[in-house]
C-alpha cells in the first residue's frame, strides 16, 4: 500500500523520511497543514516493533496537531516527528544533532518541541542545529520550558468542565477519577485533582513511577489491565493513544471520558460508540492543548505567562461549545470538533 492510500493520510502537505548513517538516526517528520502558520508539533522518541506503525503515528499525530492548534486559536499549522529508537532506546548527542539538522533543512515549515521520550535537555541539543525549536529552558516566570505542566492544567480544567456538564458538579471533590498513566501530564492532573478532593485510582506500566505518584497524592494503584473497567465517575486516559475501541468502550463503567492522551479513539466510529452509551467525551486535541499553547507562545513571541494562562482557560469554553453543538446536532463530540477544526484550516 502506498503512503497516499494509508487510512490516516489526510492530504498531508509533506512527509519526510530521514536517515543519517553516521549517527544511526531514523526519523519521520509529517507536515499536515501550514494553512495557519508553521507546522508545530513535538518529536516522539519511541521503539516501534513494526516500523510501519511509526508512519501511522506521524500521520495521525500531525493531523491531530493541525486540529489542536486551530482549535486553540494559534497561528500555527500541524506537524509531528518521530525518532525510531532501537529496542534499548539508545539516544546519542550525534543522533539529536542529526535530527536538528533535518529540521533545519525544512526552513521553518516545521517547528519541533518535546513529546514522549524527549526532554527539555534534548531540545537544547537540537537547538544547537536549528532555531525552529520551542519548549526550551527559560527564566522563572517567562514563557517556555517543559510544556507538561501546561498540558496538565488544561486537562484538569477540561475534566472539571466535563464533570460539571455530565454530573452537575462544580469541582472534583468527592468524585472518583480513574487515571491511566503516571507520566508528566497524568501526574500534574493527579496533583490538581487531589487538591480538589477527588478520590483517585491510577495505573501505569511503570510500577515504580505509579507507586511514587500514588504515595504523593494519596491515590490507589490499580493494575494497568483493570483501569479501563473500573467503576468511576471519570476515566482519564493519559498514556498512549487508540485506547478507546469497540471492545474497551463496551467495558467502560464511567459517564465521562476526559484525558490528555493523543488520538484516544482507535477508529472514528468510536466517537459514536461512546455517545451511544451515554458517555460524555472530551475530544483529546481540545482538552490537551495547554502544552502547545505555551510552546507556540514561546516560539511566536506573542505573549507572556499571563497570556498563556488566559488561553489555557479557554479550553473549557471550547469544550462547552463542542458539547452544545453535539447536543443540538446529534453528532458525537469528536465529529463536531473535527468539523470545527477542518473549517479553521480551510478543509471544510
Amino acid at each position: 500500500m502506498s503512503l497516499w492510500e494509508l487510512p490516516d493520510f489526510d492530504g498531508h502537505e509533506a512527509v519526510h523520511f530521514v536517515c543519517d548513517r553516521d549517527s544511526g538516526l531514523r526519523a519521520i517528520i509529517g507536515i499536515h497543514s501550514t494553512h495557519r502558520g508553521p507546522a508545530g508539533g513535538g518529536t516522539r522518541f519511541w521503539h516501534y516493533v513494526d516500523p510501519d506503525q511509526a508512519v501511522n503515528d506521524v500521520l495521525r499525530l500531525s493531523r491531530g496537531m493541525s486540529y489542536k492548534n486551530a482549535m486553540a486559536g494559534l497561528a500555527m499549522g500541524g506537524g509531528k516527528a518521530v525518532i525510531l529508537a532501537d529496542a534499548d532506546r539508545t539516544k546519542t548527542p550525534d543522533m539529536l544533532a542529526a535530527f536538528g539538522r533535518a529540521v533545519d533543512r525544512l526552513g521553518g515549515h516545521y517547528v519541533t518541541a518535546e513529546d514522549v521520550g524527549i526532554s527539555v535537555a534534548d531540545m537544547v541539543a537540537v537547538r544547537e542545529q536549528t532555531r525552529h525549536v520551542s519548549g526550551l529552558p527559560v527564566a522563572e516566570g517567562a514563557v517556555g520550558g517543559d510544556p507538561g505542566p501546561h498540558t496538565s492544567l488544561g486537562v484538569y480544567l477540561g475534566v472539571r468542565a466535563a464533570a460539571k456538564r455530565a454530573l452537575g458538579k462544580d469541582s472534583l471533590a468527592g468524585l472518583h477519577l480513574a487515571i491511566q498513566g503516571a507520566g508528566s501530564v497524568a501526574s500534574g492532573l493527579a496533583r490538581l485533582a487531589a487538591k480538589d478532593g477527588a478520590r483517585i485510582s491510577v495505573a501505569d506500566i511503570d510500577a515504580g513511577r505509579v507507586e511514587r505518584l500514588a504515595n504523593e497524592v494519596g491515590a490507589t494503584v490499580v493494575a494497568a489491565d483493570d483501569i479501563m473497567t473500573l467503576p468511576a465517575d471519570i476515566f482519564s486516559p493519559n498514556a498512549l493513544g487508540a485506547v478507546l475501541s469497540e471492545q474497551s468502550i463496551a467495558a467502560l463503567q464511567v459517564p465521562v471520558v476526559a484525558g490528555g492522551a493523543n488520538n484516544q479513539l482507535a477508529r472514528p466510529e468510536d466517537g459514536d460508540r461512546l455517545q451511544a452509551r451515554g458517555i460524555l467525551y472530551a475530544p483529546d486535541y481540545v482538552i490537551n492543548a495547554g502544552g502547545i499553547i505555551n510552546v507556540a507562545t514561546e516560539y511566536l513571541a506573542d505573549g507572556d505567562q499571563a497570556e498563556v494562562r488566559r488561553k489555557i482557560e479557554q479550553i473549557p469554553v471550547r469544550l462547552e461549545e463542542i458539547w452544545a453543538e453535539s447536543a443540538a446536532s446529534g453528532q458525537n463530540p469528536a465529529a463536531v470538533a473535527d468539523l470545527m477544526a477542518q473549517r479553521l484550516i480551510g478543509r471544510a
